[in-house]
């Protein structure tokens, strides 16, 4: 006699399968969960980092309608599909195929002029929110040089001249409070000058939602007005080498007399002056020296 195949879960004594019904019930209650989670603050803002800065507004609505069009778009395009699957599905009595070719020419202007029309008005809205994210035509109240470098940092207040070097960071050891800090004071305009040691980094903050990279033998900019007292951590968001990971460090936005007590307690450990950029192994570009200014307000050329 042959034994009947049966599936393991209709074996006596085999394990049993949970139901479809119980899956979709796990699924839909994950889901629950994890939705719940999300405030509609978060929501608003589609998921970015809560900005602290002057430039959260422009940022978050230009993502956030990104999203919405991206999600409109994909909503008509998956209804379209639906609707061709059900209205040109195969019939019973269908005994030949279809026409293969078929021109319906007002579609194909759709489909051509539509997503030009979407590229052309997304590129609008980027190019004028990156110009004045970029814009740096106002006089700063502060001016930062930061230095990236395999693995760290160094920090040149420049109109303070002062300045902090920092050391590569143990992600073992290291915790929020205690990475390498750069200090702004709140509700003033910081420039940050970007120049780098060795390689590419590129200098990011999350909560800022602004990030630039830093070139060697170029000089980056742009404007920051923190406008939240808090320590916000940071990192470099360019592939970097072995230990990229572990380029890490925080800004403390502090009040303003507390960053006038910062700098002075640079200055007391000796840390008065600049770090050269000379200090490059590329030297800068000829005629961006210009670009890095000095304490006295000049340019290091």
């Amino acid at each position: 006699m042959h034994e009947v195949y049966r599936p393991r879960s209709a074996r006596p004594g085999g394990p049993s399968r949970p139901a479809t019904g119980g899956r979709s019930a796990l699924l839909l209650a994950a889901a629950a969960l994890t939705l719940t989670g999300c405030s509609q603050d978060e929501v608003a803002r589609g998921y970015l980092p809560d900005g602290v800065t002057t430039d959260e507004s422009i940022v978050t609505t230009l993502w956030t309608g990104s999203w919405i069009t991206a999600l409109a778009v994909g909503a008509l395009v998956w209804g379209l599909i639906a609707w061709c699957v059900v209205a040109y599905r195969r019939k019973k009595d269908d005994t030949e195929l279809p026409e293969q070719l078929r021109y319906n020419l007002p579609m194909e202007i759709l489909y051509t002029v539509v997503p030009l029309f979407m590229v052309g008005v997304l590129f609008f809205f980027t190019a004028r929110d990156e110009a004045a994210l970029l814009d740096t035509s106002e006089k700063p109240d502060n001016v930062v040089n930061v230095v990236g470098k395999r693995w760290a940092w160094d920090f040149n207040y420049v109109t303070d001249n002062t300045y902090e070097s920092t050391i590569q960071v143990d992600p073992a050891t290291a915790k929020v409070g205690e990475l390498p800090t750069m200090y702004l004071p709140v509700n003033k305009r910081t420039e940050f000058i970007l120049t780098a040691r060795d390689v590419n980094h590129s200098f990011w903050v999350p909560q800022f939602l602004k990030k630039l990279d830093m070139i060697p033998g170029r000089v980056n900019r742009f404007h920051v007005v923190p406008t939240e007292v808090g320590t916000f951590t940071g990192k470099c968001a360019e592939l970097c080498g072995a230990y990229h990971s572990e380029m890490l460090f925080q800004v403390s936005v502090v009040e303003q007399g507390e960053y006038d007590q910062q700098m002075e307690q640079l200055r007391a450990e000796g840390k008065e002056g600049q770090l050269d950029n000379a200090l490059n192994p590329s030297p800068l570009v000829p005629g961006e020296e210009k670009n890095i200014p000095t304490p006295e307000g000049g340019s290091a050329s």
